[in-house]
C-alpha cells in the first residue's frame, strides 16, 4: 500500500500536468484563431453525423453513436493540432532564428548551423545539410538578404564544389516562403547524397564553422531586443 499510493499521486500529477499543457495550448491556438471552439465543435457533429447515420438506419441507432464519438474527436482532435501548429508558426513568425528552429524540430535527418551570417539588423543565414545536399536559408527582406545568399553560396561552393547548394528565403514577401511552408520546402527537395557524402559534407561545414564563428550559437528564436557580437555582423 505505501508503494501504491506513490505511483497514484504521480499518475495524478502527469495528468494534471497534461491537461495544463492542454489548456496552454489551446488559449494560444484561441488567439490566433478566435473561432477554434466552434470549428472544432462543427467537425465532432459533422463528423459523428456521417458515421451515426448510415450505421443507424441500417443496423441501430447505440451502435451508431458509440461509433460517431470516437470519429467525431478524432476529427476534432486533428483540426485542433491543425490549427495549433498554425498559431506556432505564427507566434514564431519575424523573430530571428525562428527558420533555424523549425528545421531542428523537424522529423528526419537535418543538420542545422544557425546563422552563418548575421546582420546588424538581425537578417541572418542559416545553413542545413540533408539528403538534398546544402540549404541555404535566410530570414529577412529580400532586398538585403539576396546578396548575403550569393556571398554564403560562393564562401560554401569553395569548400564543396560538387555538392548541390540550394536557397530559401524565409519571409512574408510574395516571392518568399512562409515560415508555416518551410518544412513542405525543404521536404520537396530532391535526395542527392547518401549516408556516407553527408557525413563528409558535414565534416567539412563544421570545420568552416570553427572557422568562422567560434563562438556558439544558441537555439532557437532569437528574442529581438538580443544584442549581435560585431565578430558575427555582416
Amino acid at each position: 500500500m505505501s508503494d501504491a499510493a506513490p505511483k497514484k499521486q504521480g499518475r495524478l500529477a502527469k495528468i494534471r500536468a497534461g491537461l495544463g499543457s492542454l489548456r496552454e495550448n489551446y488559449r494560444m491556438t484561441k488567439a490566433y484563431h478566435r473561432w477554434v471552439g466552434w470549428e472544432m465543435l462543427g467537425l465532432f457533429i459533422l463528423a459523428g453525423a456521417v458515421v451515426a447515420a448510415p450505421v443507424g438506419i441500417l443496423l441501430n441507432w447505440p451502435t451508431g453513436i458509440l461509433l460517431a464519438l470516437p470519429i467525431g474527436l478524432l476529427a476534432a482532435t486533428f483540426w485542433f493540432s491543425r490549427r495549433a501548429m498554425s498559431a506556432a508558426y505564427t507566434r514564431i513568425e519575424g523573430q530571428p532564428g525562428a527558420a533555424a528552429a523549425v528545421v531542428e524540430n523537424m522529423r528526419g535527418k537535418w543538420w542545422v548551423t544557425p546563422a552563418v551570417a548575421v546582420t546588424k539588423n538581425s537578417d541572418m543565414i542559416s545553413r542545413v545539410i540533408g539528403k538534398c545536399g546544402v540549404v541555404l536559408v535566410s530570414e529577412g527582406p529580400s532586398s538585403r538578404v539576396t546578396h548575403m545568399l550569393a556571398n554564403e553560396r560562393k564562401k560554401t561552393a569553395r569548400w564543396l564544389p560538387e555538392t548541390p547548394i540550394y536557397e530559401i528565403q524565409v519571409g512574408v514577401e510574395p516571392e518568399q516562403v512562409r515560415i508555416g511552408k518551410l518544412q513542405r520546402e525543404l521536404t520537396r527537395l530532391p535526395a542527392n547524397l547518401k549516408g556516407s557524402q553527408i557525413l563528409d559534407v558535414r565534416r567539412r561545414l563544421e570545420a568552416l564553422s570553427s572557422r568562422d564563428n567560434p563562438l556558439p550559437i544558441p537555439k532557437g528564436p532569437m528574442p529581438k531586443t538580443t544584442k549581435i557580437p560585431k565578430s558575427m555582423r555582416g
